[in-house]
């Protein structure tokens, strides 16, 4: 029987719109605007999510949401929406094609689904608690790799090339030292998608904000995968580090993290 839900419909929905807005900008010419301290953004970020903020609203007119570039709507619901309309931004306005639509759902506190669209790629992603990660459909679940020198991991760095930098690149010459080869993509949200794939065996980065993460992280879990903070303990929606592995590298991964 074909393995569909409502939440699963809607997501996909909202998010393959999204990529489709992202698709007719990409090959224009680009309005780009700095954010301070974070990075750029584009005309085609800003109408993702006028469409997403609009369609949520329209058929969900209680619920509150976050966005990463309006911030915050306050609904009277305990349903919270948190959106990335554009992860990879720097990719997209370089003609680079990794980049994606995020939309997390928590309900509660609680994760409650997760959908990620590439829009290159027409590979939509989407976890719901309880009921497994999937691909187009297909259930997907991390990788099966166990030995560390084996594995290949994606990591990625802040904007601010002050902030912490140093650190970072201790880190990743640690790491890039220990495993197969380590890739630096730019979009956190499709790198935790390849965690949740098997296509990364692990994935670690600091500094990212609740829009990068909302969605990856039920993908991650509901695929069999773990997910904590630099030091191995439970992060969360709104912690500022994570690494996420298949599980059988977490240790190893935490480890060489830590020095």
């Amino acid at each position: 029987m074909k393995r569909k839900t409502s939440w699963e419909a809607i997501l996909q929905n909202l998010c393959v719109g999204a990529g489709q807005i992202l698709l007719n900008y990409f090959h224009k010419p680009h309005q780009i605007e700095s954010k301070p301290g974070a990075g750029i953004v584009t005309e085609a970020d800003k109408a993702a999510e006028r469409y997403l903020v609009k369609e949520i609203l329209r058929k969900f007119p209680k619920s509150s949401i976050i966005t990463e570039e309006t911030g915050k709507y306050a609904g009277s619901q305990d349903m919270l929406w948190v959106i990335d309309p554009l992860d990879g931004t720097s990719n997209y306005a370089h003609g680079f094609p990794w980049f994606c639509v995020s939309v997390g759902l928590y309900q509660e506190g609680k994760a409650l689904a997760g959908g990620i669209y590439h829009p290159m790629m027409k590979e939509f992603f989407f976890a719901e608690r309880g009921k497994g990660s999937f691909v187009n459909g297909k259930r997907i679940q991390v990788s099966r790799c166990s030995k560390f020198a084996d594995s290949l991991l994606g990591t990625g760095f802040y904007y601010s090339k002050k902030k912490q930098l140093a650190e970072e690149m201790k880190i990743f010459h640690r790491l890039n030292e220990r495993v197969l080869a380590v890739r630096r993509p730019g979009s956190a949200a499709l790198d935790l998608a390849c965690v949740a794939a098997g296509r990364f065996d692990g994935f670690w980065e600091r500094g990212l904000s609740s829009w990068d993460v909302a969605a990856g992280i039920l993908l991650v879990t509901e695929a069999g995968g773990k997910i904590t903070d630099y030091s191995g303990k439970k992060t969360d929606l709104f912690g500022s580090e994570i690494v996420a592995s298949n599980g059988r590298l977490h240790k190893d991964l935490v480890e060489a993290i830590q020095g």
